[in-house]
């Protein structure tokens, strides 16, 4: 008769490596720790950076007119008298129900440190949807106010409080109307550049350059 087979199950689990703290294998798992811990905050950091932006976008989004586009003095006012202001009044509330000599709430400490932040932003430069650029107003109205990405499609200024008269253009857009709209302008541009050089050096000639040539027209010599 066959001897019954054992019914006890061999452990195949691998025990748990451990590692002297001061091993190289130990430092090389820190680092690796250390760097998950770094992705994870830049990662965290980069969502909370696309949130502001669509927010800000929202918010030019919903400033837009029903057709046409702004002029630069409108956008300033915009920003000045809207965006920045967006929060006063529940500044002014947190002021009103704060008791005499008690200490400011955290909520009126954010928002007064919130409306510093975006009025020095505001006055060295301040990064929004050019709304004066008729084509890329007319692309912007596609948006769904939900896809951050598709703001890379747009023109994109910086505006600012110290220089209100003057724009920079800090992303010429990305979307093939744009890049054709610009294409255009550096054409017809570049044909005015031809057509000065070519007048330029007859302009600078004194006259008596062509006092011979002149005078072989003339019949004398």
């Amino acid at each position: 008769m066959a001897p019954p087979k054992s019914t006890k199950k061999t452990s195949t689990q691998k025990k748990e490596k451990l590692f002297h703290p001061q091993s190289r294998k130990a430092e090389q798992l820190a680092r690796v720790q250390n760097r998950k811990g770094k992705l994870a905050e830049l990662a965290k950091a980069r969502i909370e950076k696309q949130r502001l932006q669509a927010d800000i976008h929202s918010f030019f989004y919903n400033s837009l007119q029903p057709e046409g586009v702004l002029s630069l003095e409108e956008l300033h006012a915009i920003v000045k008298d809207v965006w920045l202001a967006r929060f006063d009044s529940d500044l002014e509330e947190e002021r009103a129900t704060r008791r005499k000599g008690r200490p400011k709430s955290a909520k009126e400490q954010r928002l007064e440190e919130l409306k510093l932040r975006e009025a020095e932003e505001y006055r060295t430069g301040l990064e929004v949807v050019d709304l004066t650029h008729p084509p890329n107003v007319k692309l912007f109205r596609r948006w769904d106010q939900k896809e951050v990405a598709f703001i890379q499609q747009l023109r994109l200024i910086r505006i600012s409080s110290d220089s209100p008269d003057t724009i920079i253009v800090s992303r010429p857009g990305q979307h093939i109307s744009l890049l054709r709209d610009s294409q255009t302008n550096q054409n017809v541009a570049g044909q005015a550049m031809d057509l000065d050089t070519d007048t330029t050096p007859l302009l600078l000639e004194p006259p008596s350059r062509f006092a011979s040539t002149i005078a072989t027209m003339d019949g004398t010599t």
